[in-house]
């Protein structure tokens, strides 16, 4: 399944408010002499924008995340500092809906640039509620069709979603830093076609499996199960704190049970404790796959989301 192409000195009121705010600094090389206005100002989210501008812009960005190193993203809270980090950025890149605190800042704030990864993706789907996924998918300018319906925020976690989104970050870093707009448009291209490859790549791999069901404790998966012809059943909906009942419990023992399920799943730093009661009752495995929300301990977001595929392959006992 080949993946499409989709389409300076910092300031002295946010360098102080980097230096105070709880953010986790993922660049702070010197800026070039002599470059006048200097390095631009980046602000993201949590660590999937990380990488992207990591990726598209290297050192030629001032970036920091506000997202705790380690730290769950969708609870965040913002300190005033890191208010003012967004007010004064050059380029704040979010995903709304995802981080309600990162959402009502930009909102009141109102920074003259940002960059809202949610409407820049090619994919979108519906999140169940009822433990399987709903792949009604849609691109373009049918994004407000989720309007009655709770949209998968796990944008992520799908190959051309991120193609997609670096494209968007290039193409914003590009307005804002015009000497070196070719330069990001350059690093897009490389990035696409490394996600490209690795996106055949996993076709390929996922697609000589014995079974096509998984399942996982939280509902966190669903465009890396859409997009190689994969069915996630998981115990819990969208969000990472719900706990799942016990009838729910059940119906997740049975449909193990009876599609021969070898591994259950639980999230990274997740609590292993639903995967294990399931996986004892139907005599499966336990494995942890990430939801790449926050860095991995090693590697990248390439190398995890390979670890990932692999772990599926074990799984569903793939030729």
């Amino acid at each position: 399944m080949p993946l499409p192409r989709p389409q300076a000195v910092r300031r002295t009121a946010l360098a102080a408010a980097l230096a105070l705010a709880p953010l986790a600094l993922v660049s702070c090389a010197t800026a070039p002499s002599g470059s006048g206005s200097g390095r631009p100002a980046v602000v993201v989210g949590f660590y999937p924008q990380q990488f992207l501008v990591e990726q598209i812009a290297g050192d030629r960005v001032e970036l920091a995340s506000l997202a705790k190193p380690g730290a769950e993203p969708h609870d965040m809270e913002l300190s005033p500092q890191a208010v003012v980090a967004l007010e004064e950025a050059d380029l704040i890149v979010y995903q709304h809906g995802l981080q309600p605190a990162v959402d009502d800042a930009v909102e009141d704030e109102a920074p003259a640039h940002r960059l809202d990864l949610l409407e820049t993706v090619p994919t979108l789907i519906e999140g169940g509620d009822d433990g399987h996924d709903h792949g009604a998918e849609e691109s373009g300018d049918d994004h407000a069709a989720h309007a009655d319906h709770e949209v998968d925020p796990h944008i992520w976690l799908d190959l051309p979603n991120m193609a997609a989104m670096g494209q968007a970050i290039a193409d914003r870093l590009a307005e804002i830093d015009p000497p070196n707009a070719a330069t990001y448009q350059q690093n897009a291209v490389e990035l696409t076609a490394q996600l490209t490859d690795l996106d055949t790549e996993f076709a390929a791999e996922l697609a000589t499996c014995q079974r096509h069901e998984f399942v996982t404790t939280h509902t966190a998966f669903g465009y890396l199960a859409a997009a190689y012809g994969l069915e996630q059943v998981s115990l819990t909906g969208l969000s990472p704190d719900e706990q799942p009942s016990a009838n729910r419990l059940y119906e997740a023992m049975q449909y193990a049970d009876e599609h021969e399920v070898t591994t259950i799943f639980y999230e990274t730093d997740g609590d292993p404790g639903y995967a294990l009661t399931i996986a004892d009752e139907v005599g499966a495995a336990t494995e942890m796959l990430s939801p790449l929300e926050v860095a991995p301990a090693s590697g990248d977001y390439l190398t995890e989301m390979a670890a990932n595929v692999q772990k599926l392959r074990n799984a569903l006992g793939c030729q």
